[in-house]
């Protein structure tokens, strides 16, 4: 393996997130491969200080580089333009247009799928009551829907050039069945627990959420619960979303803005419960507090319910209302549990697992493919 021509492929480097751990670990896998990306931030990656990142250039676009959220629109483009005929290898790190990259028939592509395009296929609707585009909006919500259909047609073409799928939960795997009529194996992200595993605390004497604050991560639910509930609730991280929910929180709940990574997991060992009442694709934040002996009140939708064990690591609530969170933390309040089994949970999900699981998986695709 260490012989092949390796190329790895994202969607763009702009803000960190749980797509950009499982590029660090193929990028830890594979440290001589090139990264292809849209656009690059490097001041917000520090750990890719000595990759070999290779920019579109949508990269010399401010607004663009700066503004992903506009990149639906012109992303797909710059993806086709690359030619990746000259590697034995490439593994695109994919939850939008990194897959578009031109193969031949000697090159194994292999997608780890996040996602299939949410704003295409699953997300449409609620895209489109919830544009990211601020006063141009309004212009948004007409064009989107003229081109969508256009850009689902070159999105499910290019699903069709991958030669294998993974996915990153049985959620997405049904997804990638849906949408792209493909089937795929199911490897979980990595979650580094060493660290998490080594701390400890005494207090646990409040409920934590952590994470980028916008519209999807559902932030307006827990407002709701823990205005109703009273009991200290801390919001740490940044987002547009916080500004539309600090001038209806009430006093219990605390915005502590961005954090470091210290603090991050300072406040995990110190929470009661982590709060997260998204429905993500598959949600590493969960598995990190429990890699912190911190069990989980989690939406029962996504990639959740494959590790929250209801009652057991946590408690999972039916609807992604305030009504229903406020249900599942009372029930919450009244249980006890094991830290050391929540632990054990996390560690399943551990990076050294993906590692292993992810290099056996090429390693076998890669002798099936030289013999096709």
């Amino acid at each position: 393996m260490a012989q092949l021509r390796v190329a790895l492929v994202h969607h763009w480097l702009v803000s960190p997130g749980g797509a950009e751990k499982v590029l660090y670990e193929l990028h830890q896998m594979y440290p001589n491969a090139p990264i292809y990306t849209a656009a690059y931030l490097p001041e917000k990656f520090p750990e890719f200080a000595g990759a070999d990142v290779r920019t579109t250039f949508l990269d010399k676009i401010p607004l663009l580089k700066h503004k992903h959220q506009l990149f639906p629109i012109f992303l797909g483009l710059p993806f086709k333009m690359l030619d990746m005929s000259g590697y034995d290898l490439v593994i695109s790190s994919c939850a939008a247009e990194a897959k578009y990259v031109r193969t031949d028939d000697k090159t194994l592509h292999i997608c780890y799928c996040h996602t299939p395009v949410r704003y295409y296929w699953t997300d449409y609707e609620w895209r489109l009551k919830n544009m990211p585009f601020g006063k141009f909006n309004w212009l948004a919500r007409i064009v989107f829907p003229l081109v969508v259909g256009v850009l689902r047609r070159v999105d499910y073409k290019a699903a069709q050039g991958v030669d294998v799928f993974v996915a990153n939960s049985e959620h997405i795997k049904r997804r990638i069945k849906q949408y792209y009529h493909r089937d795929s194996i199911v490897i979980y992200p990595p979650i580094v627990t060493d660290k998490l595993s080594q701390m400890h605390s005494a207090e646990r004497d409040y409920y934590l959420i952590v994470g980028r604050q916008v519209a999807s991560k559902r932030l307006d639910v827990a407002i709701d619960a823990f205005n109703a509930l009273g009991l200290p609730l801390k919001v740490a991280g940044a987002g547009e979303e916080i500004a539309r929910q600090r001038p209806r929180a009430k006093g219990n709940i605390e915005f502590l803005g961005r954090v470091s990574d210290e603090d991050r997991d300072r406040l995990f060992a110190g929470a009661k419960g982590l709060v997260f009442p998204p429905e993500e694709d598959f949600g590493m934040v969960p598995l990190e507090a429990m890699a912190a002996g911190t069990p989980t009140i989690a939406f029962d939708g996504g990639g959740a319910p494959e590790y929250v064990i209801d009652g057991k690591t946590g408690v999972l609530f039916d609807h992604q209302t305030g009504r229903s969170l406020v249900d599942a933390v009372k029930r919450f309040e009244g249980m006890e549990f094991d830290e050391a089994v929540i632990r054990e949970q996390a560690k399943q999900f551990d990076s050294a697992v993906f590692r292993k699981k992810i290099a056996k998986f090429i390693d076998e695709q890669s002798v099936a493919f030289k013999l096709e």
